[in-house]
């Protein structure tokens, strides 16, 4: 092949995926923003609380379809990373450690060990999102690995007062305790830990797009609820 063909088929295969990627992000954007309306609303909320799960599972659809670089490294992390994020949730309904004394409502669907399964889907999601923000910007795996925790928690912050107001989950005595944080904090930093250190293909495309929706659907929840 030779060069000016194949420079010209490069140049279509990214303006494909440079049109698939913007179709996509008008995808999540419209999802978002649909869900913000519906759960705003008393009347609509709890037809959207049951779509919740199916909300996430495209969430973590799209992050899966945009990546590449498939590898038994990447397989690994997902295995582990799932284990890690919901074996914690269970031993902390179970327990109140590490995150505090809590339980489950019905919003998040198929529940396993009295947690809704939907939530080590959710840790996934969390820790490759942000994860990746930081993939090719710091070097060291520990620090960046600290950061990506650090930014977890935040968003945490935003996510528990709607997450209880939707009845995703509850806290004994109504009140959010430190430990949950501290204890998101530690659970985070343990998954970023593998996904930095086990060898996989890093970039998404939309990744970052995602997470940037996932933060405001949150945070305009916040002032409304």
């Amino acid at each position: 092949m030779s060069q000016p063909t194949l420079a010209k088929k490069n140049t279509g295969l990214s303006a494909i995926l440079n049109n698939k990627l913007s179709l996509f992000q008008a995808i999540i954007s419209i999802f978002y923003l649909v869900g913000v309306f519906g759960m705003a609303f008393p009347l609509t909320r709890p037809y959207f609380q049951l779509l919740t799960p199916f909300h996430l599972l495209l969430n973590f659809g799209i992050l899966l379809y945009f990546r590449r670089g498939w590898n038994m490294a990447f397989m690994m992390f997902l295995l582990i990373g799932f284990i890690i994020g919901y074996g914690s949730e269970v031993l902390g309904v179970h327990t109140g450690f590490p995150f505090g004394n809590y339980w489950y409502g019905e919003a998040l669907g198929f529940q396993l060990f009295e947690v809704p399964l939907m939530i080590g889907v959710n840790w996934l999601i969390l820790v490759y999102c942000t994860g990746n923000l930081l993939a090719h910007k710091i070097d060291n795996d520990w620090l960046a690995s600290a950061l990506a925790a650090l930014m977890m928690m935040a968003i945490d912050v935003i996510i528990e007062p709607v997450a209880v107001q939707l009845d995703f989950w509850s806290w004994q005595g109504d009140v959010i305790p430190l430990s949950n944080f501290i204890g998101w904090l530690a659970v985070a930093f343990l998954i970023q830990v593998f996904y930095r250190k086990l060898n996989f293909h890093k970039e998404n495309a939309i990744s970052w797009y995602l997470l940037f929706n996932l933060i405001a659907f949150f945070a305009v929840l916040n002032l409304i609820l």
